[in-house]
């Protein structure tokens, strides 16, 4: 048996006879052999006799096990020096028993060390030092993770030690992921499976800012299926790999593959992404494109240079959180009422009302509730993952509901506002944009959710408020709401 695959089959019977409730406290899902092997072989192994590794969210040892048994082609290797970190008590019997086993079958010798410790809290004092000259931390060659995926309080004592990184309530895997940088050499590797949410918005912006800035992204791998990832923990999660070079030197491309799940990575798909299209911008967005089709996507629409806050517009969430405000839900519209729009009243790029559903109004005294009833452009916040577009929008124009003079929308869909005095052109020319196959691309290379995010709606690029106001004329002009009649007007314009 192989060392992978026996620490694959003590893991396995592990899992079946621990809860995953007690698992899930640690945020603790295991690596496929698939996934663990692939990670391994990423790695470039540096040409000298002793090679340290720094698993810090060990579990059962299935990455570290992958990366010593690929180590055993290496006849200049002669020693490993592997630390892990686990802090879940259970699994630590488990975890020593698969490196003992592995230690003495290996033809390299390895020693390994386990603690049983809070990884983030046990290196604080060393990286509080980072800046300093006198302090001498422990670094290494190679670090390999699937760290937790569980959010901790904002007052949490990791978030507070790493606040440099930290925004609200942080999740540890990039806490995790930020820490482990620090741990490596100059010119180490990282090698990290973690949810792909840290590549946008402005929730991830000073961790990001901060290890593209003392790393560079050398490998992305995405995969199609987010649920084939973790097959047996049943975890529904945009999954992507990264490897890591600890370096200010930045190359000219990253290595992009793809794979429908963790089970195919021999049908890969390959490109190579110029580097400055995938990391852009102040914000450090990290786009992951696949192909050339979407990097010219990101070319075109990046040459404008305004945003809609920039142009005095923006993209805000929706006000009514309909189960937190049961009471004042209505389905007529009986005195005081008024209209609570929902993503069902976004139909074919208009917003129809009423349309006959439950709750389309809202009797409330709670200014927060309420908006002034003028112009919008309304997007939905959710799609479906196989929905044919991400960005589904329809018109709103307030002179077809004279009878208000406010409304409330429900926080399920997005609306741009500033568009009270203006032309009715610009409310379309928003429609060209947003319900363009450009931008649906563009949004879909920034964002592998299927929520539509109003500060990356945001930051997006938008041209100047008169081309976007000769995009409307042209619509209205034509009275063609599709997408291809969008992708034709802005054809023009980019």
């Amino acid at each position: 048996m192989s060392m992978i695959d026996h620490v694959v089959h003590a893991t396995t019977e592990y899992i079946e006879h621990m809860p995953k409730s007690l698992r899930k406290k640690y945020g603790q899902f295991f690596t496929s052999k698939e996934t663990a092997s692939f990670m391994a072989d990423l790695f470039t192994i540096p040409n000298q006799s002793s090679i340290s590794i720094l698993d810090p969210g060990a579990g059962s040892g299935i990455l570290s096990v992958a990366l010593i048994e690929r180590l055993q082609s290496f006849k200049h290797i002669k020693e490993i020096e592997l630390v892990c970190y686990e802090n879940d008590p259970n699994v630590y019997d488990l975890l020593r028993a698969n490196l003992e086993w592995v230690s003495r079958r290996s033809i390299i010798k390895v020693t390994y060390s386990i603690f049983i410790d809070n990884y983030i809290l046990s290196q604080m004092v060393d990286y509080k030092y980072m800046l300093a000259t006198s302090n001498n931390p422990k670094k290494f060659d190679i670090v390999v993770s699937n760290p937790p995926y569980m959010k901790v309080a904002k007052d949490a004592p990791e978030a507070i030690a790493m606040s440099d990184v930290c925004y609200g309530a942080p999740n540890l895997y990039f806490l995790f992921a930020s820490m482990s940088l620090f741990n490596l050499k100059t010119d180490g590797e990282l090698v990290y499976i973690i949810p792909r949410s840290w590549t946008s918005g402005a929730y991830f912006k000073k961790f990001r800012q901060k290890f593209l800035e003392a790393g560079a992204l050398e490998h992305i791998h995405l995969f199609i299926s987010r649920d084939k990832v973790f097959e047996k923990e049943s975890v529904l999660q945009e999954t992507i790999i990264i490897k890591v070079k600890k370096t200010s030197v930045k190359p000219d491309t990253v290595i992009i593959t793809t794979t429908q799940s963790n089970a195919d990575f021999f049908n890969r798909t390959v490109f190579a992404a110029p580097y400055d299209t995938v990391v852009n911008g102040d914000n450090c967005y990290v786009y992951l494109v696949t192909n050339e089709e979407e990097v010219d996507t990101l070319n075109r629409l990046n040459g404008w240079k305004d945003t809609l806050p920039s142009i005095g517009l923006k993209m805000k969430t929706g006000l009514t959180v309909d189960f937190r405000n049961r009471d004042a839900l209505k389905n007529v519209p009986e005195e005081n009422a008024v209209p609570l729009f929902y993503s069902q009243h976004i139909q074919d790029g208009k917003v129809i009302f009423p349309v006959g559903k439950e709750h389309e109004y809202i009797v409330t005294e709670q200014s927060g509730l309420r908006q002034k009833n003028t112009n919008y452009l309304f997007v939905k916040r959710f799609t479906a993952k196989e929905e044919h577009r991400r960005l589904q929008c329809g018109v709103y124009l307030a002179r077809r509901h004279p009878e208000y003079t406010e409304i409330s929308t429900q926080n399920k869909i997005n609306f741009i506002c500033g568009l009270g005095e203006l032309s009715d052109c610009v409310i379309y020319g928003l429609y060209v944009l947003f319900n363009s196959t450009l931008y649906d691309g563009y949004y879909r290379i920034l964002n592998g959710s299927t929520q539509v995010n109003s500060t990356e709606i945001n930051s997006m690029p938008v041209p100047p408020m008169a081309i976007i106001e000769e995009m409307g004329k042209e619509l209205i002009r034509i009275r063609d709401m599709s997408e291809a009649s969008c992708n034709s007007i802005i054809r023009s314009y980019v």
